[in-house]
């Protein structure tokens, strides 16, 4: 631990400015291309569904209006929920779990790690943390120079230290978190409904078209029109059922349905895993390592029932469950709001 603590003070070998300031713009700009990639696949989804499948293709008045409502309803709760996971805030460790000058002076002059740990115990004993490391000592981060609160881990790329952190995902450029993890179960959830619903309302016309594809092949229209031969069934399967402007948007229209179904799939598991993951009260870090008490090792041993382990991330107010506001219940930042479970002797935050 020693060493691990010294090198919280060494700073990093000096070099040009200028190169420093290129790198991080760079490396910033990187990690927006999945986000822009996103983005670019709502844009054209909304021009392939809007302009292609409803006002080019589909001749029902009623029906497009119904399409459009629906339509842009799960479009504005899905794009509200997936800006709330980006620009959440995402609030810094409070300062009571830094360590102050004075003690971590004492930490770098410490003889043995027995004595660093000793000091660590010290400053940790009024602090509301029940988790430990493997080895039993108090969970520290020499890069952040902090105690760690219960649930929390440092992130290498955000390069701090996170509440209650689940991992950090590239296609929102941020930690999935405390302070966002509602907003990112509630982009999942209508991602996979907006996927869905363009699916379902593409599938007729793609089977449609699909059938007028087999017809223009079994009729050997592309063979004929290779000759220079025009035939009047071939004209009609050329114009199609759809008009002129639908035929040369049909690939729109085709290829929406696959990359809906493609997105539906991957986010249908990693909606149903979350939704494990929230009625078990665990992260995904805590999926794959379960936290450890002074007891020992325990993967239920944040859970509280799942109804209150969902309340916990979704709020007591059911009417906005479904919509992209904070409501979380707050933990492990306020004392207060924290209580004693007699069956482990174990924290838990207190929902009503």
């Amino acid at each position: 631990m020693a060493s691990s603590v010294q090198n919280s003070r060494i700073s990093s070998p000096g070099y040009c400015a200028c190169c420093r300031t290129c790198n991080m713009w760079c490396w910033k700009g990187f990690k927006w291309l999945p986000v822009s990639f996103i983005v670019s696949i709502i844009t054209w989804s909304y021009y392939a569904y809007v302009i292609q499948l409803c006002i080019f293709t589909i001749q029902s008045t009623v029906q497009q209006w119904i399409y459009l409502v629906l339509y842009h309803i799960l479009l504005i709760m899905f794009v509200w929920s997936y800006w709330k996971t980006i620009f959440a805030e995402i609030e810094p460790i409070p300062e009571k779990y830094k360590l102050p000058e004075a003690e971590l002076e004492k930490m770098l002059s410490a003889e043995s790690e027995d004595s660093q740990r000793t000091i660590l115990e010290n400053f940790a004993k009024d602090l509301p943390i029940v988790t430990r490391t493997m080895s039993g000592s108090i969970r520290y981060c020499n890069r952040c120079v902090l105690v760690k609160p219960d649930r929390a881990h440092h992130c290498s790329i955000c390069a701090r230290c996170v509440l209650k952190m689940d991992h950090h995902c590239p296609w929102v450029n941020n930690c999935v978190c405390f302070h966002n993890y509602k907003f990112f179960m509630l982009f999942l959830g209508y991602a996979l409904l907006y996927c869905l619903f363009v699916m379902a309302t593409c599938l007729p016309y793609f089977i449609r078209l699909w059938k007028m594809y087999e017809e223009y092949k079994h009729a050997h229209c592309d063979l004929i029109l290779e000759s220079g031969a025009y035939t009047k069934i071939c004209v009609d399967m050329i114009n199609g059922d759809f008009g002129t402007a639908t035929s040369s948007g049909r690939y729109h229209i085709i290829f929406a349905f696959f990359v809906s179904l493609m997105f539906a799939i991957s986010l249908g598991s990693l909606f149903g895993y979350h939704c494990y993951l929230v009625v078990n009260n665990r992260t995904t870090l805590e999926a794959f390592r379960a936290p450890m008490f002074r007891g020992g090792a325990d993967k239920n041993g944040f859970s509280i029932g799942a109804f209150k382990n969902f309340k916990e991330v979704f709020g007591n107010s059911p009417n906005l469950w479904l919509v992209p506001v904070f409501t979380s219940v707050e933990m492990a930042r306020e004392t207060e709001r924290w209580r004693l479970c007699p069956r482990k002797g174990r924290t838990v935050p207190q929902i009503v």
